[in-house]
């Protein structure tokens, strides 16, 4: 989910593909994975300007980075206050 996330933001303004590889530190097979599965999901778009693949997230993409946010802003605030930690023991098994 880091890596979507890495790659909305990137996406934000509408983005080449290298540009997303280089600044989402992705090798090439994995950004076309990646971009595969956020493309049929519906999180990105691709576009053409002047014969070049654009990236630009969708409203759909922008929902996912939003709820992202509220999410680790929540998991930092539980973890960081007195409010006890996240339990994980039962998730090793």
């Amino acid at each position: 989910m880091d890596i979507m996330t890495e790659i909305l933001k990137i996406a934000k303004v509408g983005t080449l593909k290298t540009q997303i590889m280089y600044k989402a530190n992705l090798s090439f097979t994995q950004l076309n994975d990646y971009l595969k599965f956020m493309l049929n999901s519906n999180l990105i778009i691709q576009t053409s300007d002047y014969g070049k693949d654009v990236y630009m997230v969708t409203e759909k993409g922008l929902d996912f980075l939003q709820r992202h946010n509220e999410l680790a802003k929540l998991l930092k605030t539980c973890s960081n206050g007195n409010k006890g930690t996240i339990p994980t023991n039962h998730l090793k098994n």
